[in-house]
C-alpha cells in the first residue's frame, strides 16, 4: 500500500491549513506595510517605488497568513486541525503553496506596474516566492513543538 500523498492531496491539506488564516490581521498588515512604505519613498530623498512597497505588502500579508495558520495548531475543525498537524510535520512542503500564492499575486504587480516583460516579471516574482518560501518554512519549522502532543496526560 502506498502511503504517499499526490500533489492534489497536498495542495488540499495546504488549502485546510490555511482556511482558518488570520486574513483581516494579514490584510491590514499587508495594505499597512505597503502604505508605509511608498509613503516613506515619497516623504524621504529617493523616488518611491510602488512595486517595491506592493511586493513587500504580498509578502508580508503571505506570511502572517501561513504561519498565523499553523501558529495554533489545536483550533479550528478537525479536518483543519489535521491539515496544521500535517503542515507542521512537513514544514518545506507546506510552504510550498503559500509562496506559490504570493509569486502568482507578485506576477502582475511586476509585470504591469513595474512595466517589465513577461520573463523579466516571473523571474522577478518567483525570487519574491522563494523569499516567502524559505521564511514560512523556517518559522514553521520553529513552531513545530506546537504539533507535537505530549506523551503523557497533563498533571503526570
Amino acid at each position: 500500500m502506498n502511503d504517499e500523498l499526490t500533489r492534489r492531496d497536498e495542495m488540499s491539506l495546504a488549502g485546510a491549513a490555511l482556511r482558518g488564516a488570520p486574513w483581516r490581521a494579514a490584510a491590514v498588515t499587508g495594505g499597512a506595510t505597503a502604505a508605509v512604505s511608498f509613503g516613506l519613498g515619497v516623504i524621504l530623498p529617493g523616488a518611491a517605488d510602488l512595486t517595491w512597497a506592493l511586493c513587500l505588502g504580498i509578502t508580508l500579508f503571505t506570511l502572517v497568513a501561513a504561519i498565523g495558520s499553523v501558529g495554533r495548531p489545536g483550533s479550528g475543525d478537525r479536518v483543519t486541525r489535521q491539515a496544521r498537524l500535517w503542515a507542521l510535520r512537513r514544514p518545506w512542503r507546506f510552504s510550498l503553496y503559500p509562496a506559490l500564492g504570493a509569486a502568482a499575486l507578485m506576477y502582475p504587480v511586476q509585470l504591469i506596474v513595474d512595466d517589465q516583460g513577461v520573463f523579466g516579471a516571473a523571474f522577478d516574482a518567483l525570487q519574491g516566492g522563494v523569499v516567502v518560501y524559505l521564511i514560512t518554512a523556517f518559522l514553521a519549522l520553529t513552531l513545530r513543538g506546537r504539533g507535537e502532543r505530549p506523551s503523557l496526560p497533563h498533571g503526570h
